[in-house]
């Protein structure tokens, strides 16, 4: 089992600003069995309503400093947190030990293998 966490802004394209992960991506990932969610300085409410309103069903919605949690809770081969900053993103996400990528990485995985 693979778990991806995202950060929002600067990451997804629902982001402020902008990133370059669309709504889609999210939704082929989900699609392959993954357990995905998103770790962002927003509140767990907008992160919510966020995914609420592309229809995408998430298994966790977390403050950015709750990495450690998300690892305690959910059981899985590999953790990855996929952000844009890293001072927000990719030190925390190392420190709770996942594996961190920058967006453009992400999609240059084949996500499809592995499940």
């Amino acid at each position: 089992m693979i778990l991806i966490s995202f950060d929002i802004d600067g990451t997804l394209e629902e982001g402020d600003p902008p990133g370059v992960l669309t709504m889609d991506f999210v939704r082929e990932v989900k699609g392959h069995g993954f357990l995905v969610g998103s770790c962002s300085d927003r509140p767990i409410s907008a992160q919510r309503a966020m995914w609420e309103r592309h229809g995408i069903e998430v298994d966790f919605t977390v403050s950015k400093h709750m990495l450690e949690d998300v690892k305690a809770d959910f059981e899985a081969e590999v953790y990855y947190h996929i952000g844009d900053r890293e001072d927000l993103d990719k030190r925390p996400a190392e420190k709770a030990g996942f594996e961190f990528l920058w967006p453009h990485e992400a999609t240059d995985r084949p996500w499809s293998e592995g499940t």
